[in-house]
């Protein structure tokens, strides 16, 4: 699986988080700063943090062991069943 760049993630929008009221503290870490009341999330980290979890899901995969994939975000439920399909794997998207 290709690793998206900083531009890629910048073009889709990824470090845009939730609204400053409504932030989980444990998230405190990867935030980069505040824009007109949304938390910006440090794509660096973010990239960081995506190269570890495909390392993690290849070891997964190559052990033998199967992966579960769930979202229950609206906008992404047909590409998440997609892959799952695409890979064999299970999924929950409810």
């Amino acid at each position: 699986m290709a690793q998206p760049n900083l531009e890629q993630l910048l073009e889709a929008g990824v470090h845009f988080g939730h609204q400053t009221r409504r932030w989980n503290p444990k998230m405190r870490r990867f935030i980069f700063a505040e824009r007109n009341g949304i938390h910006i999330i440090d794509l660096q980290k973010t990239l960081r943090q995506l190269e570890l979890a495909q390392k993690l899901a290849r070891e997964v995969i190559l052990r033998g062991d199967n992966v579960l994939f769930v979202c229950t975000k609206r906008q992404l439920v047909n590409i998440v069943k997609s892959e799952a399909e695409r890979c064999g794997a299970m999924y929950v998207t409810e």
